[in-house]
């Protein structure tokens, strides 16, 4: 199993991304981009136990399972899951921190950006 280190960024209407972070989210947004991968995605995080045999995962899709696989190791590459062969089978899990970091990008904001301290309001003359 693969340890991925994480660091959570805040909302983009917060504060701008860094570079860093942006491509990193790029990439993980890429990823569940696809009709396919993001439902890939929320049936193995809703799976009883928190994963999901890929056998579980083929027979919901119209898919050929190289299909599925590449999927799955789009999803995997972005750090959103990850996954551990048990005999003849691969169950995968989601990345919790990863997940979250997406989620934390489009946080609501509790007030709206020109109401917050420091910031100037402009108002059309």
């Amino acid at each position: 199993m693969t340890a991925v280190t994480i660091q959570c960024c805040a909302p983009i209407a917060r504060e701008p991304l860094s570079e860093t972070d942006a491509a990193e989210l790029a990439v993980m947004l890429k990823a569940v981009a696809d009709p396919v991968r993001l439902r890939l995605l929320s049936m193995i995080g809703s799976h009883a136990g928190g994963e999901a045999c890929v056998c579980d995962l083929t027979d919901a899709f119209d898919l050929t399972a190289p299909t599925i696989s590449h999927h799955l190791k789009v999803l995997r590459t972005a750090g959103l899951i990850d996954g551990e062969r048990r005999g003849t089978w691969v169950y995968y899990r989601i990345i919790p921190e990863a997940v979250n970091k997406l989620g934390a990008l489009f946080a609501p904001l509790t007030e709206p950006a020109s109401s917050r301290p420091g910031e100037l309001e402009l108002t059309p003359a």
